[in-house]
C-alpha cells in the first residue's frame, strides 16, 4: 500500500479511496451489512482498508477523501425510498465519525437499477445534512454542492471553464441526468454533451436570476475503465496522454482526479506506475525555476488601487494581489529578460476570492527584430490557466487582458522553459 502513498505524494495532495462502489461490497466492517472486507479472507476479517488508508495519508501528509456510491446493486432494499436511504446513511455516518477528518466526501450521481430491477429516488438533501453535519469542513463533490463534474470521464475539458455558473447547476438532479444508468465503455468515452459546452459565458448567464460558484473537476480513469484487467495492460494512457489531459484540465481551471486500480493482489501495475511518475517527474521539474522571479516586470497601470506594483504577482499567494481600480478591464503585464530565453509555459491565476473576472486575454512576445506579434488568445483563466508558448525564443513576453466582468484581480503569473 505504500507505494499508492508515495506516488499520490509526488503528484498530488488528496487520496480518495472507493469504499463501496455499485457492487457495494464495503471495505470497512460496516454494522449494517454482510456484505463487507469483514467476511473476507483480509487479515481473518479483522481488517478495515479504510481506517489503514487514513492513517497512512497522515504519514504521507496527503488529505483524505471518501467515495460511498449511492447507487447499491447487492443490497435489497435499494429502490425502497426511506428504507434504502435509512441504510444509506447510516453507511455514512461510520465513514464520517470514525475516521478522522475527511477532506472530501465524493459523490456520483449514477443510478441504475438494484439487485431487485428497482431504481432509487436519493434523498440527497438528507445526505447533505448529515454530511455537513458530521463533517463541516469537508468538501461534496461532483453530485454534491461545492464542486461540479465536469461532464464526461474522458478527460475532456471545455475551452472556457467557468466557475460561476446557474445556481440551477447545483442541483443534483442535473448531475444525476448526465451521469451513469449503466457500467459501460460507450459511457466512459463519452464526450461532452452538447448542452454542456457553454456554462458560464454573459450569453449563457443573461437570463439567469442567482449565480453559484461551482467549479469543476475533471475525472478520468488511467485505464479503459475504473477496475483492473489484465487484458487491458496494453491500454494505459501514456505519459503524452496523460500531460495534455493534466495541462487543459489543472490548467483550464478545474481539478483532477486520476483513477488508479489496484490489481488483485493490491498493488498499481508497473505500467501505470511508471506513467504517473513520468507525470509527476514533468510537472516538478517543469513548473519549478519561474523566469517571471528574473524578468523586469511592469504593469499598466503601474499600480493597482492599494498601491502595489505587478512585483506582487511573482509571488503565488492570496494575500498579495495585483487589483484593478473599479471600472478598468483591462491589464498589461510586461515581462523583459536580459537575453532570449524559450519559453515552454505561461501560469496565469486569477484571485479567487475575488470570484473569477477575466473573459479575455492574449499573450504576444517579441519577435524579430524586437516587433511585437501576437502568440495565442484565450478566453477564461479562473484559479489557474496553462498557455502553451510553443518554445518561442524572446527576450520579451506581454500579457494583455483585454475584458472582464468587472475590475480583475489577479494573485500570478509564472513564465517556464
Amino acid at each position: 500500500m505504500s507505494v499508492w502513498f508515495r506516488l499520490n505524494r509526488v503528484n498530488g495532495r488528496l487520496l480518495i479511496r472507493i469504499w463501496n462502489i455499485f457492487a457495494a461490497f464495503c471495505l470497512w466492517p460496516s454494522k449494517y451489512t454482510e456484505y463487507s472486507i469483514k467476511n473476507s479472507p483480509y487479515k481473518n476479517g479483522k481488517g478495515d482498508i479504510v481506517r489503514e488508508t487514513a492513517e497512512a495519508c497522515k504519514e504521507f501528509g496527503l488529505k483524505f477523501g471518501v467515495y460511498l456510491s449511492p447507487w447499491d446493486r447487492n443490497n435489497e432494499a435499494y429502490g425502497k425510498g426511506k428504507e434504502y436511504d435509512d441504510y444509506y446513511v447510516n453507511q455514512l455516518t461510520e465513514l464520517l465519525t470514525n475516521y478522522g477528518d475527511i477532506f472530501v466526501i465524493w459523490l456520483d450521481g449514477a443510478c441504475g437499477e438494484g439487485s431487485n430491477g428497482k431504481k432509487q429516488i436519493y434523498d440527497w438533501k438528507r445526505y447533505y445534512e448529515v454530511m455537513r453535519k458530521l463533517q463541516p469542513d469537508a468538501v461534496i463533490s461532483i453530485s454534491g454542492p461545492d464542486i461540479r463534474w465536469c461532464g464526461n470521464e474522458a478527460g475532456q475539458v471545455r475551452s472556457s471553464e467557468w466557475s460561476v455558473v446557474a445556481a440551477d447547476m447545483t442541483d443534483p438532479a442535473i448531475t444525476a441526468q448526465l451521469s451513469q444508468q449503466e457500467d459501460n465503455e460507450e459511457f466512459r468515452n463519452r464526450p461532452l454533451d452538447e448542452t454542456q459546452t457553454d456554462l458560464g459565458s454573459r450569453e449563457c448567464l443573461r437570463s439567469e436570476k442567482n449565480l453559484a460558484y461551482y467549479p469543476a473537476e475533471t475525472d478520468v480513469s488511467i485505464r479503459p475503465g475504473w477496475f483492473y484487467h489484465e487484458e487491458e495492460d496494453d491500454k494505459v494512457r501514456s505519459f503524452e496522454n496523460l500531460k495534455e489531459i493534466y495541462l487543459s484540465s489543472v490548467g483550464g481551471n478545474t481539478t483532477l482526479l486520476l483513477n488508479l486500480p489496484p490489481m488483485k493482489n493490491g498493488k498499481l501495475h508497473p505500467t501505470d506506475v511508471q506513467n504517473v511518475k513520468l507525470l509527476g517527474e514533468f510537472i516538478k521539474d517543469t513548473f519549478n525555476d519561474n523566469l517571471a522571479d528574473i524578468a523586469e516586470l511592469q504593469t499598466i497601470p503601474e499600480k493597482d488601487i492599494h498601491g502595489n506594483s505587478g512585483d506582487v504577482l511573482r509571488t503565488d499567494h492570496y494575500d498579495r494581489v495585483f487589483e484593478n481600480a473599479a471600472g478598468n478591464r483591462e491589464l498589461t503585464i510586461q515581462m523583459r529578460w536580459k537575453e532570449k530565453n524559450m519559453l515552454s509555459y505561461l501560469v496565469l491565476k486569477e484571485a479567487i476570492p475575488y470570484s473569477q473576472r477575466v473573459e479575455k486575454f492574449s499573450v504576444w512576445y517579441a519577435a524579430a527584430e524586437g516587433k511585437k506579434e501576437k502568440l495565442t488568445e484565450a478566453t477564461t483563466i479562473g484559479y489557474k490557466k496553462i498557455v502553451d508558448l510553443q518554445g518561442i525564443e524572446t527576450d520579451l513576453l506581454e500579457i494583455r487582458i483585454e475584458d472582464a466582468r468587472v475590475a480583475p484581480v489577479l494573485s500570478f503569473v509564472g513564465v517556464y522553459k
